[in-house]
């Protein structure tokens, strides 16, 4: 088990745990159909909203499979502006060899308001130091939609190098999609 430090603070930003009173905000933004425009699933219902709430509110970063996410608010507003995750994954650690090095996968998701104003690079490069220097990840990677040209940019900027195009190999919202892999390793 990994105890991650919440609150990480950055120069504008607190990333910090989600609570039960951001399921608004949450919602305002996630049944936005332009929020979901690159992500795996559609808008989400409030429903949703609230299971999903829930589901970070009690989440746990124990090990592989297991997602550490943060909610994002403004320095000068307590306002939830958006969430950046960090995935722990298996690594691929053959059968039978000995501790694998920390893999890890990072995602975020903003709120339209929010978008454009390098939000999503400063908590993106806190989670990133967090997973690297603290935590001792070895990698990690970051997965979009090939379409998705402001998170690509996010990628470049926080120094992670694109690793390929994987061509149609998802088939989304009634779409075959590619996804680009970008990477950063210790």
């Amino acid at each position: 088990m990994i105890d991650i430090p919440y609150p990480l603070t950055t120069q504008r930003l607190i990333l910090r745990r989600f609570h039960t009173d951001d399921l608004d905000a949450y919602f305002a933004y996630q049944s936005l159909p332009e929020t979901a425009r690159y992500l795996y699933g559609e808008a989400r219902s409030y429903a949703q909203c609230m299971a999903r709430i829930a589901q970070y509110v009690e989440g746990t970063f124990t090990g592989p499979g297991d997602w550490a996410t943060f909610a994002i608010s403004a320095q000068d507003s307590p306002e939830l502006i958006g969430e950046i995750a960090l995935k722990w994954n298996s690594g691929g650690k053959p059968e039978g060899q000995g501790a694998p090095e920390r893999v890890g996968e990072i995602g975020w998701t903003l709120a339209p308001a929010a978008q454009g104003l390098g939000y999503a690079t400063e908590a993106a490069q806190a989670v990133l130091d967090l997973a690297l220097k603290q935590l001792d990840f070895y990698r990690i990677e970051a997965r979009l939609d090939a379409r998705n040209h402001a998170s690509a940019a996010i990628c470049e900027r926080l120094g992670m190098r694109s690793e390929g195009v994987l061509l149609n190999n998802m088939y989304l919202k009634g779409e075959w999609t590619s996804e680009t892999v970008y990477a950063v390793v210790r």
